[in-house]
């Protein structure tokens, strides 16, 4: 039996080989639906609009489409819902998040020389958070089959003994990093004690009835800075271009529990475990878009946009912890403590997410409303971490190209004018990035909102409501049970917006 309580000095540890998994692409390459309380209320569907702040972030020639200066402010009440169903049973957890989302400003330029064909110019700069990742979701139920044994033996076979007894948590790398904790927490031992030993086994008892719980918390938000220009041509031609800057921040904590009640016998076995992994991932990026609005005639308009890859560079932080207790039919051991006090400080990498293109109509009704479509290609598929020549990351993008798939989206949204009240609707239908969508399902999202135009100053309020299922893997190998989530989100976003 290995030391009851092992704990390594407090170190840091760099250039570890890397643990990115195809959810992180996935993380960073999805956009939620936020900006302005009207962008928001009528469903994001702006390509052929224009004239909001958050529409210049669909198709950037939306802002010569605005006739006088404007800025723009939006708070944002994020809540989500997570209902949770592993083998059967249910849980619930909500999570509540106030911020400000958006802010920006519009500064039109109209040409003075009235026989020229370019009529106005138009510069924008506009600040949004592309996706906000507060969340937090809590599993439990009895597991019939599989412990997370499973999790440390994919690791630790084919890991020398020697390694594993001899060795510091910082001088390994991510895999053999998971067969030392697995091995000294006893969850594991060797099938033989030579040396040059590969072959591991579980010390977890069989038979199946292992309780579990899996707690997992998110914060952080993916931000977008965009600089804009634009020009319109007679009017009816309106052209634009962005110039992105990204800023990502996550941190992921999770907790994991499980224990069993199997006889004990006169051997020492695992009676229960927790096991802690805590990520923080940060970096920036940068993406482009170009756009066009033609406007056909006065009541019915066209929108073409293209937004490139964004390419990221990110850092990963990461530490874990675990803790086992052992017992037979004598007695209950000390708790095995494996506390390495390290933070891996991994490589910097860059992660290209998918290119998109966004097609889109609109059809004005004088002063009185108006309806928008947008229909959005998307192929995750080729998104791929940097750089490629490396092996751990060309197996993973061999992966994530068979897995992720080219999706669509449909955004629908309705404008109601009465005067100085404006009453709007939309809709939202996003795809699922994965080919399998019990891995993440479509998302499904309904709107609404009004605003009143004061003059110089407009207040705009909308409620938004979107769902969408899940499964939510504990690990990505070895032990690869989840739970069924069902995510329901609600928000509610208030804009003030001013004419200069």
């Amino acid at each position: 039996m290995k030391k009851y309580i092992f704990i390594l000095l407090t170190g840091l540890t760099f250039g570890v080989t890397q643990a990115q998994e195809i959810g992180d692409a996935v993380r960073y390459s999805q956009d939620n639906l936020n900006g302005t309380a009207r962008f928001r209320a009528m469903g994001g569907a702006f390509g052929a609009l224009g004239g909001d702040m958050s529409a210049i972030n669909v198709n950037p020639a939306g802002s010569a489409v605005f006739s006088n200066n404007q800025i723009a402010a939006t708070v944002s009440n994020f809540d989500a819902k997570n209902n949770s169903n592993y083998f059967g049973t249910l849980t619930t957890q909500k999570d509540n998040s106030f911020d400000l989302n958006q802010a920006g400003g519009v500064f039109v330029f109209k040409n003075q020389n009235t026989n020229s064909n370019w009529k106005k110019f138009s510069v924008a700069i506009n600040y949004e958070n592309t996706n906000n990742f507060d969340n937090s979701l809590y599993s439990v139920g009895v597991n019939p089959t599989n412990s997370i044994d499973g999790y440390f033996l994919a690791y630790a076979n084919g890991v020398p003994l020697d390694i594993l007894q001899n060795s510091n948590y910082s001088d390994l790398n991510h895999g053999a990093q998971q067969a030392f904790l697995g091995y000294q927490a006893y969850i594991i031992n060797p099938v033989d004690n030579n040396a040059a030993n590969t072959l591991y086994t579980s010390n977890v008892p069989a038979g199946g009835n292992y309780y579990q719980e899996n707690h997992i918390t998110k914060n952080g938000f993916n931000g977008k800075l965009s600089f804009n220009a634009a020009t319109s041509y007679k009017d009816k031609l309106f052209l634009g271009i962005n110039l992105n800057s990204h800023f990502t921040d996550y941190y992921q904590s999770s907790s994991f529990y499980e224990d069993n009640n199997a006889p004990l016998t006169s051997d020492y076995t695992i009676s229960r475990l927790r096991f802690n992994n805590d990520l923080y991932t940060y970096g920036t990026g940068f993406s482009f878009q170009a756009g066009a609005i033609a406007k056909v005639t006065n009541e019915f308009r066209l929108g073409l946009s293209y937004e490139s890859p964004t390419w990221l560079k990110l850092s990963d932080e990461f530490s874990q912890k675990i803790v086992a207790v052992s017992a037979n039919t004598v007695e209950e051991l000390p708790s095995d403590v494996v506390d390495p006090q390290v933070t891996n400080y991994y490589s910097p990498y860059k992660l290209q997410t998918p290119s998109k293109w966004t097609f889109s109509t609109a059809y004005i009704f004088g002063k009185t409303g108006l309806i928008s479509i947008d229909y959005a290609v998307k192929d995750y598929s080729n998104t791929k971490f940097k750089p490629e020549n490396d092996s751990y990351f060309q197996g993973l993008n061999s992966q994530m190209n068979a897995t992720l798939a080219s999706t669509s989206e449909l955004r629908i949204g309705a404008e109601y004018k009465i005067e100085a009240l404006s009453l709007r609707a939309g809709y939202r239908h996003d795809q699922s990035p994965y080919k399998n969508t019990s891995t993440i399902g479509d998302l499904t999202s309904y709107s609404g909102g009004l605003g009143y135009n004061f003059g110089s100053t407009k207040v705009d309020l909308s409620y938004s409501y979107a769902k969408r299922d899940s499964n939510e893997g504990f690990f990505a190998q070895g032990f690869t049970d989840g739970a069924q989530i069902n995510t329901k989100n609600n928000n509610v976003s208030l804009t003030l917006l001013f004419e200069l």
